[in-house]
């Protein structure tokens, strides 16, 4: 028997995986989680096989999750069951140790497949997922930018229209020290201007 744990902060998502999953004679669904901190909470108390993981949470980005969860329980498969179609998050995901990555509005048939696939060992992209994984625009980033606390926190400030001056003041920063942070943000997105990393950032679910 195959035990499922789900992660997923929408409730009719969450019951109708488990409705679907629970008529596969082999799989039995153990646990059902709704952020990050429930999910860390369940899988201490349950052994579980395969977690089916949304990659965006409440109260955390499970790309971040990944590499720490593998570490903490070896025997888990994670397949990530997700919204976004962007070579970065895919490319991430799969370099963090996700078996998996099943995009939402694929066919469930698909989670089902994939479920079997990852305890074979094996890796299983979707469909559309393998078109993404084959046809990298040019220029594309080859993953998700992995950021610092001060990091985060410049292009929270930024979001909200503060300038270098007040950013400095509010963190007890020098301007200088805020300039450095949003070059080195600008180059690890690989784009023109701190407004255009701050929706990239937005998209892939580090900032909200």
């Amino acid at each position: 028997m195959i035990r499922i744990a789900i992660t997923d902060d929408h409730p009719l998502l969450l019951e109708g995986l488990t409705t679907i999953l629970s008529k596969e004679q082999n799989i039995k669904v153990v646990g059902c989680y709704c952020d990050a901190k429930q999910m860390h909470q369940g899988l201490l108390k349950q052994k579980v096989d395969v977690l089916l993981l949304d990659i965006n949470l409440p109260d955390a980005n499970s790309i971040e999750l990944i590499a720490p969860l593998r570490v903490k329980y070896p025997d888990l498969h994670i397949v990530i069951i997700s919204v976004h179609n962007e070579y970065a998050v895919i490319n991430s995901v799969l370099k963090e140790g996700a078996k998996g990555y099943v995009q939402k509005n694929a066919s469930v048939e698909y989670i089902i497949q994939a479920i079997y696939k990852v305890m074979e060992e094996q890796t299983f992209l979707c469909p559309q997922t393998s078109v993404i994984m084959q046809k990298k625009a040019s220029g594309a980033l080859n993953s998700v930018p992995k950021l610092t606390r001060r990091e985060k926190e410049i292009l929270l400030e930024a979001a909200q229209g503060l300038t270098t001056l007040e950013m400095a003041e509010k963190l007890f920063i020098s301007p200088h020290t805020v300039e450095s942070h949003r070059k080195n943000l600008i180059e690890k997105f690989g784009t023109k201007n701190l407004s255009s990393a701050i929706k990239l950032a937005t998209e892939y679910g580090l900032i909200s």
